[in-house]
């Protein structure tokens, strides 16, 4: 299935949001920003949950950023569904791989999206 997502600076640069939109699903929205060492997310899901995770990436340029659940808002208990995961891969300057793990009743689905740069 094709997807599609955008990537837009925003507060002044200090954070980015990006708005994903999938096949039989509403856009989903994540908003990245710097954290201390780390970088912290705060997702936006269609079911009505926020989701916020973060990394600390390795030292260098890092071409893939494990980001881990801290916790949510209006989450009705942890074993209801929500985005528990996200791995931001950097093929190459042009291509990422987003892999989203949605956990419900304690069990991990991973939803994977390979994404081209389009270029103006």
């Amino acid at each position: 299935m094709a997807a599609k997502t955008s990537f837009e600076a925003v507060a002044a640069g200090t954070a980015v949001i990006e708005r994903l939109d999938a096949p039989g699903m509403e856009e989903m929205v994540t908003l990245y920003s710097i954290d201390h060492d780390g970088i912290a997310l705060v997702h936006y899901c269609p079911t009505n949950n926020q989701p916020r995770m973060r990394v600390v990436p390795s030292s260098g340029d890092p071409s893939e950023l494990s980001f881990d659940f801290q916790g949510a808002g209006n989450l009705p208990s942890p074993s209801a569904g929500h985005q528990h995961h996200l791995v931001l891969r950097f093929d190459d300057a042009d291509h990422i791989t987003e892999t989203w793990t949605w956990r419900d009743g304690g069990k991990d689905t991973p939803m994977v999206f390979h994404f081209t740069r389009v270029k103006p």
